[in-house]
C-alpha cells in the first residue's frame, strides 16, 4: 500500500515518476506483474537518491515497519556484509536504512554524566546528520558512525554508498529543519501510551533483558523529552499512523486487538491519499460476515476528511482482528 499510496501507482504495466522537490532530477518507479495471483515487483531507476523519513519513539515498531516498507521495493533488508556485526544499517536491493541513533554525540555513559536522554537534542549531532544525508542524497558515499546498542558506545564508522532509496529512521528525522527539507516523504508512527508500554515491555524484557521496573522507570524518565522533542515532529509528517486501543471491546485490558488510523496530508506533491469508496465522503463500514472469516470482535473500517495541525487530511481507520478475504 505504501508505494501505491505515495506514488499513485494505478496500472501494473506502466511507468510512474516524480521530480524531487530539491532539484530537477527525476526518479522512475516501474511496477510489473510477476504472477496474476501474487505480488508485483517494484524496480527503480533513480538519478537522485529518494529520502524517506520515519519517526517514532523508542519501542514503537520503527524497525518492524521499516522492514515491511523496504520489502515493498524488493529483497530482504540485511546488515552490511563483512561489516560491524552490531551495525544498525540495513541494506536491501534498492534501499538502505540508516538508524539515526548512529548520530548520538554522547554514548550511554556520557548521557548519564550529563543527565540527558537520547531524545534530548544535546545528545545528538544534527550537523553531521544533515551533512551525511545531504551527501547521500547527492550521490556521495559517507563514513557514517555506529552507535552500539549492546555496549552503549560509539563504534568505528562504516562506509555507506548512496542507494536508490534512503530511509532514515529514528527519534529525530524531522526535528532539524535542514534534515527535514531533504526528505521526499515523511512518516510518523504515533503509538498511544497504552500500546507503547505493552510493546516496550515485550521488546526490552525479551530482547534486551531489562526488568519490568527498569522499563517503567525509563518510560517515565523519557516522557518529558518525548513530549518536547519527538511528539511535535508529527505536525510535519506527510502521513501519520496512529495505533490505539480498540473501541470494539468494552473495557478491554489485554491490548491484543488494536485500532489504527492512517492520517494523510492533502496537497502533498506526488502523494494521493487513499480513501474508501468515495473520496471526500464520510464512510463507516463493517464488512459482511458471509464474505470473510474473522474471529471476535470482527472488524470495522471508516474514512473521512478531517483537519490535523491546521492541515487538511484524509483519515482511513480500521479496528479488529486480522481477516481472510474469501471473495
Amino acid at each position: 500500500m505504501a508505494v501505491s499510496t505515495i506514488y499513485s501507482t494505478q496500472a501494473l504495466n506502466s511507468t510512474h515518476f516524480f521530480t524531487s522537490s530539491s532539484s530537477s532530477k527525476q526518479v522512475f518507479f516501474y511496477r510489473r506483474q510477476t504472477n496474476r495471483r501474487f505480488n508485483t515487483i517494484i524496480t527503480c531507476a533513480a538519478q537522485q537518491t529518494v529520502v524517506i523519513g520515519l519517526a517514532a519513539d523508542s519501542g514503537c515498531g520503527k524497525s518492524t515497519f521499516m522492514r515491511r516498507l523496504t520489502s515493498v521495493f524488493g529483497g530482504a533488508a540485511e546488515p552490511p556484509k563483512g561489516g560491524n556485526p552490531d551495525s544498525n544499517t540495513l541494506i536491501s536491493d534498492m534501499t538502505t536504512v540508516i538508524c539515526l541513533d548512529d548520530y548520538h554525540s554522547l554514548d550511554r555513559t556520557g548521557r548519564k554524566e550529563k543527565g540527558v536522554t537520547a531524545l534530548d537534542p544535546r545528545a545528538n549531532d544534527f550537523d553531521l546528520m544533515y551533512e551525511q544525508v545531504k551527501a547521500l542524497k547527492s550521490g556521495i558515499a559517507v563514513e557514517k558512525p555506529i552507535y552500539n546498542h549492546v555496549t552503549g558506545l560509539l563504534d568505528a564508522p562504516e562506509l555507506i554508498q548512496p542507494p536508490k532509496i534512503l530511509v532514515i529512521e529514528g527519534l529525530h528525522p524531522m526535528f532539524d529543519e535542514r534534515v527535514r527539507d531533504l526528505l521526499d516523504f515523511s512518516i510518523y508512527l504515533d503509538i498511544s501510551n497504552e500500546v507503547k508500554f505493552a510493546w516496550k515491555i515485550q521488546r526490552d524484557m525479551a530482547e534486551r533483558g531489562h526488568s519490568l521496573e527498569s522499563i517503567k522507570a525509563s518510560i517515565e524518565a523519557r516522557k518529558p523529552d518525548f513530549d518536547a522533542f519527538i511528539d511535535p515532529q508529527k505536525q510535519y509528517a506527510d502521513a501519520v499512523i496512529e495505533v490505539l486501543p480498540t473501541q470494539l471491546i468494552p473495557d478491554d485490558n489485554e491490548g491484543k486487538v488494536l485500532r489504527v488510523r492512517l492520517i494523510m496530508k492533502e496537497g502533498v506533491k506526488y502523494f494521493s491519499p487513499v480513501y474508501l469508496f468515495d473520496e471526500g465522503s464520510t464512510v463507516s463500514w463493517i464488512p459482511c460476515g458471509r464474505k470473510l472469516t474473522c474471529s471476535y470482535p470482527g472488524i470495522k473500517f471508516n474514512y473521512a476528511p478531517d483537519s490535523y495541525f491546521d492541515h487538511e487530511v484524509s483519515v482511513v481507520g480500521w479496528t479488529g482482528n486480522s481477516i481472510d478475504w474469501t471473495s
